[in-house]
């Protein structure tokens, strides 16, 4: 098996670095293959996704991602922005299916930033659509306003847009996903107001049927978002769109403590997939060996369930992190009062301590 390794910019380079030992460590039979990507890449070849990235990313089995993005880039033109990779590798290798689980480990619950008789025992799983929505709709530009009271102003605009084929592959990976889990499904759209959600819901409806051993409610964006903070554990799988998506799982991030421990898998419809942090590159932290990388860890561990056919490996990886969270290891993002924290390097190399003792028994 091959896996593409795209370390790209700010604590990138870092994370990925310690998740690449550890899938080593479990995993001595898969071929790594680094690539550039971000704003790395634009730093060498003049574009954030080159031919030879993309290329590499295609003939892998699966892609480990890191991070891109830096505020020196700002000024780009938006076609040539390090995000901009990430956008064109999921349309490039049709990722549509983003799976986001959120899990508040017993050992973080002081991290949360609610109280802890809300969130213990939190696990969800956001299955976010990945490649249609407002981020991949078109028309998209700007103009001058053509009529109303801002006539003759500049105006920006984009659309979101979906399809019911997309819609329906989507739905039934968040049914299946749920059949697996505890057998409950809350579609998020804004229906009340968007017409493209109005046909999410009739499609989300209608797949459903399909799925008779599945409970399936709907929720309004809005009041989805105050759900998540208000009875967190009322949910199972949340299925959304794009945007709504993105938005949510950032905010399901801070229930687990920090979204330095989400990891996250997006998967084509043959099981490739690219696999990444929840979190950004953080440009602040760059250098600093201060990034929490047990979300790049356990996007690994995903990896290797959902795209490289090696659940038990996978479960060793996720063992090893709780172990090493009940061992009291924290790095900043997730150090409670009075706790001590460590770096990137140490946290990883407490990981792989744990997997190579196991080895050892």
């Amino acid at each position: 098996m091959k896996v593409a390794v795209l370390p790209g910019d700010g604590i990138g380079p870092e994370i990925v670095a310690v998740a690449a030992k550890v899938l080593a460590r479990v995993a001595p039979s898969v071929e790594l293959e680094f690539g550039d990507v971000g704003g790395a890449a634009f730093d060498k070849f003049g574009h954030p996704l080159p031919t030879t990235t993309l290329d590499l990313a295609k003939r892998a089995d699966a892609v480990l991602f890191g991070a891109v993005g830096d505020w020196k880039y700002d000024a780009l033109p938006r076609a040539l922005r390090p995000e901009q990779a990430l956008l064109g590798l999921r349309q490039a290798l049709g990722l549509f299916a983003n799976l986001r689980p959120a899990i508040l480990y017993s050992e973080l619950e002081a991290a949360s930033s609610l109280r802890a008789e809300i969130v213990s025992g939190l696990d969800i799983l956001i299955v976010r659509e990945l490649t249609g929505d407002i981020y991949f709709g078109t028309p998209r530009g700007r103009r001058m306003a053509p009529d109303g009271p801002f006539a003759g102003a500049p105006e920006a605009f984009d659309t979101m847009r979906y399809s019911e084929p997309e819609i329906e592959r989507i739905a039934h990976v968040a049914f299946r996903a749920a059949q697996k889990r505890r057998a409950k499904v809350t579609s998020v759209d804004k229906a009340n107001v968007l017409e493209s959600s109005q046909l999410w819901r009739e499609v989300v409806s209608r797949i459903h049927a399909a799925y008779p051993d599945v409970t399936l409610e709907h929720m309004y964006v809005d009041n989805a978002a105050m759900q998540l903070v208000r009875a967190p554990k009322s949910f199972d799988v949340i299925v959304t769109g794009n945007l709504f998506g993105d938005i949510l799982s950032d905010e399901a991030a801070m229930l687990t403590g920090s979204i330095g421990m989400l990891p996250s898998a997006s998967l084509n419809a043959a099981g490739q997939g690219m696999f990444e942090p929840c979190h950004g590159s953080a440009p602040d932290l760059a250098g600093k060996d201060r990034a929490n990388p047990l979300a790049t860890i356990l996007s690994a561990a995903m990896m290797l369930r959902y795209s490289l056919d090696d659940a038990n490996a996978a479960t060793r990886i996720e063992s090893a992190v709780k172990e090493v969270l009940a061992q009291g290891l924290r790095t900043a993002d997730i150090a409670h009062l009075g706790e001590v924290a460590v770096g990137t390097r140490e946290m990883g190399d407490a990981v792989l301590r744990v997997l190579e003792n196991e080895a050892r028994t």
